[in-house]
Formats: structure tokens, C-alpha cells, sequence
């Protein structure tokens, strides 16, 4: 792996047509299980699924991507495959919430206690280890954003289900770093979208996730998929406190919304993770555009402290358009170590 200024994706990559019918998923992010999605029989469902990460994998590689995700293949949004597979939620009669946008969303109901059953992606991180040689990545939904993902008809208080929402993750998290994942991911967008919200428990939240978890992790916060959301703020509602996480990286879209770099300076503990590529076109970046976006960063961060990525997960773009990404990403880090190095 490339020590200085490594790059890595932020989950998602694009799900092939022949494995999921990109009509139906449309620009939507699923909260509960949507099996109607898949286009392939529930028997060989699996088995299309290793096919598909193979895929991603290999992808990833010639792009030259330095640490690699399983492409998320397995799973119909970024967070639903974690959070319907806990006890206490039913999927079978769920409920609704208010989402971004100010509409309703379909979401799990919470019945009972949150508990975790047993491992849900250590066989997923297995698998992706077991095909590449690369530094292995692997995400999990975080303990804010699955609340608010939910409708709560038993703890009755968001905190109290943030909390446990939190302790499912955080055995989820030391299972996959004994199962040998070298990057472990929380995605919490929603600490953006809901900043009073997360001001009150949000940090409490992830710092019960990651309790105890060595190694490298992340809390990844964005404004959502740029299919979903298509007008986006130049500054985060929620940032400057993630200093206050035991995540060794915070991971930050920048690209689409133009961000103004100098609130990184906010955090001057953490590795950043930043967003050079814009998801919000199909258009591939030139290495030297993704370059200049990367010397950007570098007025604010110094190069030991920053890893590039896409502003967030790749699952809405076409293949062409996220293979071309990646390596304009890999490649304009490159020209900027020659930089570095003289």
C-alpha cells in the first residue's frame, strides 16, 4: 500500500444489471428489505453475489486502489443488510419516519431490545480477504443514523436506542477486527442532516461503537447519494465534533459540494479521508482536475494525515463512469507523491 496520501473508496460500488434491477432501486436508499430488487433467484442468489464481488474487487485493483472494499454487492442499501438482521426489529410490519427531504420513509420498526444475533459481515470480509492482497475495508451502518433510520416503538427515547444500536455495532466491529479487517467504517450522514440531534448523543453514540476496537477506523459523513440529493451545502451543520470520536479517521464529502477545506483544521487530531471525487455527474475527472483537488487538501492537512476517496459510495453511477473515477483518483494521487517526493 502506498504509505503517503493512500487512496480507498467509501464502500458502494456499482451492482451489476445482471444482479440487481437498476429500475427498481432507482435513486432510492432501501431502510427495510426490498428482495424485489434482486434479479436473480433466491438459490443462486449467493453465489451471483461472490460473482459480483469479484467483480468489484478486480475493478478496484487495475484502477489501483490502494485499500479495497467488497463493493458492498450483498447489500440493497449501505445500511439496511446490518439493521434488519438485529433482533428486536420486525421488518415484516414496519413503519415510517420523516427522511431528508421531508418525506416518509419506509423504515424497520423497532419491537423489542436490540440485540445482535450473531456475526453479520465477518463472512463478507472473509470472502474479500480471501481475494485480494490489498488492505482490506469494511463498512457498517452507524449507531446515529440507523435511529434515525427507524421507527422506535419500544425504548421510546432516541438516545436509549441509539445506545443500543451502538453496543450490536460495537460487537460487530471487534468480530470483524479479529476476523482481520485492516479499515472499519461507520457511515453516519445523518449526523449532518439532524445536527441537534447529534449534538446531544451523536458522539456518545459512536464512541460506545467503537469502544475497546483497535486498529483504523472511520466515521464517514456526507449529505447523501448524489442521485438522492442533488442540491448540497458548501459546509456541514456537523463536523468540528467528530474531533471529540475515537475514530482514528473522519471521512468527509468535498468534492460535489465544493467545501471549503480550512473547517478540516477543525480536525487537527484525526487522519482525514477526503472526498476528491464528484459523484454528482458521470463525467470522469482528469488525474491532474483530482490532483489539484488533493493540493487543495494539502494546504490545510499535511500529507500524513490524508487518505482520498470518493465523496461517498459509488452504487448510483454506471461501472464506466466509477471504474473511470477510481483510477483518475489513483492517478492523481500519484502525480501529487511525485510532487511531494522532488
Amino acid at each position: 500500500m502506498n504509505t503517503l496520501l493512500p487512496t480507498t473508496v467509501v464502500g458502494s460500488y456499482p451492482q451489476p444489471g445482471w444482479l440487481i434491477d437498476r429500475a427498481k432501486l432507482g435513486s432510492k436508499v432501501p431502510r427495510i428489505r426490498e428482495p424485489e430488487i434482486w434479479r436473480v433467484p433466491a438459490e443462486f442468489l449467493a453465489e451471483a453475489q461472490d460473482d459480483a464481488t469479484l467483480v468489484a474487487i478486480r475493478d478496484m485493483e487495475r484502477a489501483g486502489i490502494d485499500i479495497v472494499s467488497d463493493g458492498e454487492m450483498r447489500r440493497e442499501s449501505y445500511s439496511n443488510r446490518f439493521a434488519t438482521a438485529l433482533e428486536g426489529v420486525d421488518i415484516e410490519n414496519p413503519g415510517k419516519t420523516v427522511n431528508r427531504s421531508g418525506g416518509f420513509s419506509v423504515v424497520p420498526r423497532i419491537a423489542g431490545p436490540i440485540r445482535r444475533r450473531g456475526a453479520v459481515e465477518v463472512s463478507d470480509l472473509l470472502f474479500l480477504k480471501k481475494n485480494t492482497s490489498r488492505s482490506c475495508k469494511i463498512t457498517l451502518p452507524g449507531p446515529f443514523t440507523m435511529t434515525q433510520q427507524a421507527q422506535d416503538d419500544h425504548y421510546k427515547d432516541e438516545e436509549a436506542l441509539a445506545m443500543a444500536f451502538a453496543a450490536a455495532v460495537n460487537e460487530e466491529m471487534k468480530d470483524l477486527r479479529n476476523a482481520g479487517a485492516d479499515v472499519i467504517q461507520l457511515d453516519e450522514p445523518w449526523l449532518q442532516a439532524r445536527p441537534d440531534r447529534a449534538a446531544r448523543y451523536g458522539v456518545k453514540a459512536i464512541n460506545r461503537a467503537l469502544e475497546g476496537v483497535t486498529g483504523t477506523t472511520v466515521v464517514h459523513l456526507c449529505f447523501g447519494y448524489a442521485a438522492a440529493v442533488s442540491s448540497k451545502p458548501s459546509g456541514y451543520s456537523f463536523l468540528p465534533q467528530l474531533a471529540d470520536t475515537a475514530a482514528v479517521q473522519i471521512s468527509i464529502e468535498a468534492a460535489q459540494p465544493r467545501l471549503d477545506l480550512a473547517v478540516l483544521r477543525e480536525l487537527k487530531n484525526k487522519t482525514v479521508m477526503l472526498g476528491v471525487i464528484d459523484l454528482g455527474t458521470e463525467q470522469v475527472e482528469t488525474p491532474e482536475a483530482v490532483a489539484e483537488r488533493i493540493r487543495a487538501g494539502l494546504k490545510v492537512v499535511s500529507p500524513e494525515r490524508l487518505v482520498l476517496a470518493p465523496d461517498c459510495g459509488m452504487k448510483y453511477l454506471t461501472r464506466e463512469a466509477a471504474f473511470g473515477k477510481l483510477r483518475a483518483l489513483a492517478e492523481g494521487a500519484a502525480i501529487v507523491r511525485r510532487e511531494l517526493r522532488g
